[in-house]
């Protein structure tokens, strides 16, 4: 089959690091235009990975040999240069959050489903396949029946300057981290999910939140206990528990390529490490959503749930003191 055909929308660290390799080592892309607002940004990176430069993302969107656009902007830009896309007739795979409201995501889903066009956004440890092995081991009744999820990511303190310090693009430990403890409620646990309690913290002198808590919960009284921080050590874990165990699973999120995750479970039989090969999640992410746009998928509903419990964690904790 003819490759994907890839503009990206930004230079940001997150597509050097991670995707623009990924996106050169697959067959099945070929990375088209790469546009920046800063014209000798665009150029070095267009020449590394042998495509064309453009400055503004405006002129990105009107090339006829872009089948579809990766967008890491700040958050704050995501909607807008989603919804350009999408009418200019590209699929779009955005950076998380895809937007920072539940309304501004629900419309640009429709908007990808009236288009037929796929709508995807960046999460990539959802396609790592030690996920589905751990929901494999709960179904199996590995823990007994399951009562309670735990789970962190919180990073070091960023720099001065930093984007995700910055409130009018976006920032913010809810929408930088937060995110994805909680797609781990909505990737591990039966739905729907409802928001108990949550709290935000703000450092002196920030002007966004750099920590969080939340506590969700199903219909049949499972629980998820949430943790996220911009000023933290580094945590990025989860664990499940049952009845009858618990699992536990480090290096949850951003694990490296080359990471070989250990799975450990702890019952009445003692303690066990299960090793699973080491899987690059970049790839994966682009392998499905290059699937779906080969076959014709759709927007992925899930991102529509995520933006809703964001919103809801974002009220309650509003009521609180930060």
């Amino acid at each position: 089959m003819e490759p994907v055909r890839f503009g990206v929308l930004g230079c940001a660290d997150i597509a050097w690091r991670r995707m623009l390799p990924a996106m050169a080592a697959d067959p099945g892309i070929t990375i088209t235009a790469l546009a920046s607002r800063r014209p000798a940004t665009a150029e070095s990176w267009a020449d590394a990975y042998g495509c064309r430069a453009e400055h503004g993302y405006a002129a990105l969107l009107e090339r006829d040999d872009v089948d579809a656009v990766y967008v890491p902007l700040p958050a704050s830009l995501h909607a807008l240069w989603t919804e350009a896309a999408l009418r200019a007739g590209k699929h779009v795979l955005c950076e998380k959050p895809l937007t920072t409201d539940a309304a501004r995501t629900a419309a640009l889903l429709a908007l990808g489903a009236e288009r037929g066009l796929v709508l995807a956004e960046n999460i990539m440890f959802v396609h790592h396949p030690q996920h589905g092995f751990v929901r494999r081991l709960v179904a199996d009744g590995a823990i007994g029946e399951l009562r309670s999820l735990h789970a962190a990511f919180e990073v070091p303190a960023r720099p001065e300057g930093d984007i995700r310090l910055c409130p009018e693009l976006g920032g913010g430990a809810l929408f930088d981290v937060g995110v994805y403890p909680v797609r781990a409620a909505l990737c591990l646990l039966p739905g729907p999910l409802t928001v108990v309690d949550a709290a935000l913290s703000r450092s002196p002198g920030s002007r966004v939140d750099t920590g969080g808590s939340a506590v969700l919960r199903t219909p049949t009284g499972v629980t998820a206990e949430l943790a996220f921080g911009l000023e933290h050590p580094y945590r990025s874990a989860y664990e499940l528990r049952g009845s009858a165990g618990r699992i536990l699973v480090d290096r949850a999120f951003t694990p490296p390529a080359d990471h070989r995750p250990r799975i450990r479970v702890v019952d009445e039989a003692g303690e066990r490490f299960l090793e699973l090969p080491a899987y690059d999640q970049a790839a994966g992410v682009l392998a499905a959503f290059t699937t779906a746009v080969r076959t014709g998928g759709g927007p992925d509903p899930v991102p529509l749930d995520e933006a809703v419990l964001l919103r809801e964690i974002r009220r309650t904790a509003a009521r609180r003191p930060v």
